[in-house]
């Protein structure tokens, strides 16, 4: 699929007389000064939020999935989705490959065709949650923290060939996730899988490029149910800082109990130097995989919030982890990377200063009052102008369905195609 720019500068021509007014409006409202809407726009401008692999096909439920079509059916594929929607948003600047889902068969040629694409490879992401074809050992009872030497040697060569093939594309960290974990009481000894699990860690860390970075993620439940190893972001942080300093722990929206206050989590890891990056989605009950921002866009705003102090000196893995069954794939990912760039822009209004002092008062009634005005605000025609200044789209998801962009990868890739992987 080849989207076509100039249709893009059309439609922005037919709608830029709405766009400026409605941009002047917004300033005019506000008594900030030209040089803070500057600086806004220079850091809401550097937001690119990497795209996975595994979001650009429908996914699902363990009860069914239910494709659309046109899905991409290899890595080229994946990756002209993801040009397409950097083309019409001008945020979505790299992906996020899954191995062994997307193995780079020749690594030169995909990184051809991400650089014509414009894109760039994000984390890598490894896979012991799943047997594979051929694969000698199970994961059935863990990975890297199973009793078993020879499954957990196993596993560690798994992550060693992930990290090369991510060399091979120009990444330059890997995120780890485990399934690892029991279902019963009495299954497994916490103490012997958790030591287990740092020894893999260790092994694994070793194979990293001076340059490279591990992220560690923690899940609290599913698919083991009473325990999973690495649980909370206790336990990630608890791994990160005995693996060293080139590895930090991973925060996955949707990877924590019901009420959880995340936005205090983050600022724990921020605090330590621990918070490598992001998988953005939203939840109702648990890891629901939902459009980020759907269900708690407080909550994402309060994070961007906690973030804010140290984002100009912290280079953070911004990246989307979702899983789309009733939606548009590409649809979804607009409109999550939409919400992400909305919480940073609320945060980026409240006044730091004012809401210290009130902290220091104990005036609660003014600290909720600072916070929620910035959080009331309709931030779009600034996000509309910086994605103008880019040469995106004023308005990504309407352009989308305009350009009939969906039939398009209908006719050219078929009704029944699957994507890779899923």
């Amino acid at each position: 699929m080849n989207l076509n720019l100039q249709r893009i500068a059309e439609e922005n021509e037919s709608a830029l007389s709405d766009h400026q007014a409605h941009w002047d409006s917004f300033r005019s409202l506000r008594s900030y000064s030209d040089s803070f809407w500057e600086k806004c726009i220079h850091q809401l401008s550097a937001m690119q939020i990497a795209i996975p692999s595994w979001a650009l096909g429908t996914g699902g439920t363990r009860f069914g999935r239910f494709p659309g079509g046109g899905e991409p059916r290899n890595l080229e594929e994946k990756i002209a989705d993801v040009g397409a929607l950097h083309a019409l948003n001008g945020h979505c600047g790299s992906i996020s490959l899954h191995i062994p889902w997307d193995i780079p068969d020749n690594a030169d040629h995909i990184r051809q065709v991400a650089r014509e694409w414009g894109i760039a490879f994000d984390a890598v992401n490894s896979n012991t949650f799943q047997d594979q074809t051929n694969q000698e050992h199970s994961y059935k009872f863990g990975s890297l923290a199973h009793t078993d030497a020879a499954v957990r040697q196993q596993a560690v060569e798994h992550n060693q060939q992930v990290i090369d093939y991510g060399r091979a594309l120009g990444s330059k960290a890997i995120t780890v996730w485990l399934s690892d974990g029991a279902n019963f009481p009495g299954q497994q000894n916490f103490r012997r899988a958790f030591e287990r699990t740092l020894a893999s860690l260790q092994k694994i860390y070793g194979h990293l490029p001076n340059d490279w970075q591990m992220l560690v993620e923690y899940k609290p439940y599913e698919p083991n149910f009473y325990s999973t190893v690495i649980q909370d972001w206790g336990s990630s942080l608890l791994l990160a800082s005995r693996l060293g300093p080139q590895a930090y722990s991973l925060v996955d929206l949707g990877h924590h109990l019901p009420n959880t206050n995340i936005e205090q989590i983050v600022s724990r890891l921020r605090m330590e130097g621990k918070l490598g990056g992001f998988h953005f989605n939203d939840s109702k009950y648990g890891d629901d995989d939902l459009t980020v921002g759907s269900i708690k866009p407080y909550q994402l705003f309060l994070i961007f919030l906690e973030l804010l102090e140290g984002i100009e000196t912290q280079s953070f893995a911004w990246m989307i982890d979702a899983s789309h069954n009733v939606k548009d794939p590409l649809e979804d990912l607009l409109q999550s990377v939409d919400a992400i760039l909305i919480a940073y822009a609320q945060a980026l209004l409240v006044d730091r200063e004012a809401l210290y002092q009130a902290q220091e008062d104990n005036d609660v009634v003014m600290c909720q009052e600072i916070i929620q005005s910035a959080f009331r605000t309709d931030v779009r025609p600034l996000l509309a102008e910086i994605r103008h200044r880019a040469e995106a789209a004023l308005h990504p998801l309407s352009l989308y369905r305009k350009l009939q962009i969906r039939q398009t990868l209908v006719n050219e890739r078929g009704a029944k195609t699957l994507a890779t992987g899923l």
